[in-house]
């Protein structure tokens, strides 16, 4: 049975891996979707995109619906990915300030001890960036800068976005997903 999950898009630049990811998990995940008002315009800035656009979504979410099903622990979702992740998203997340649906639910996978991975996406980082990574890291999210990797000789910015989107998709523990991986002298595997 594939695995039911949160995607959760806010506006930090980065549109791009948000879009890749939708890409892999397509058929591995229901996704469950939600975007901010931010989210919304720069995905329309990058890719020139709509959420609507965005293939593998089976049902979109508005942030401001406390009643949707991911802003309760008894929904049962896997696991949720905010990417990428605001610095402000990432504070209230840190702070458990549930100031839109996006931050309740990763409050609920939060206090359910499932699986919460952060893209963030901010550079450089100030000390409050960094205490509120540790702070959310402390309650059991996953930390993981949008940091795409080199090694694998990148042909094109896709492929810097796809596999940073895998790295992501199986820090969630969605099977399937093709990365290259790095065997101690070469890449093999996956897709690019």
């Amino acid at each position: 049975m594939a695995a039911k999950i949160i995607l959760a898009i806010t506006g930090a630049s980065g549109a791009i891996y948000a879009r890749e990811f939708l890409a892999l998990v397509d058929g591995r995940a229901e996704v469950h979707a939600l975007i901010s008002p931010s989210g919304a315009k720069v995905m329309e800035m990058e890719l020139g995109m709509r959420p609507a656009d965005l293939p593998g979504v089976e049902r979109w979410f508005a942030v401001d619906d406390f009643t949707a099903p991911m802003a309760s622990g008894s929904a049962r979702y896997d696991a949720m990915a905010v990417l990428p992740c605001t610095m402000g998203s990432l504070g209230a997340i840190a702070a458990g300030l549930s100031r839109n649906l996006i931050h309740r639910a990763a409050d609920v996978m939060l206090k359910e001890r499932r699986p919460l991975v952060l893209a963030v996406r901010e550079t450089p980082f100030n000390s409050t960036h960094l205490r509120n990574m540790a702070l959310a890291a402390d309650s059991g999210a996953t930390i993981c800068p949008a940091m795409p990797a080199f090694y694998h000789q990148p042909r094109t910015i896709g492929d810097l976005a796809r596999d940073f989107a895998a790295r992501v998709a199986i820090l969630m523990g969605i099977d399937g997903i093709p990365l290259r991986e790095w065997n101690g002298e070469t890449v093999k595997g996956g897709s690019s």
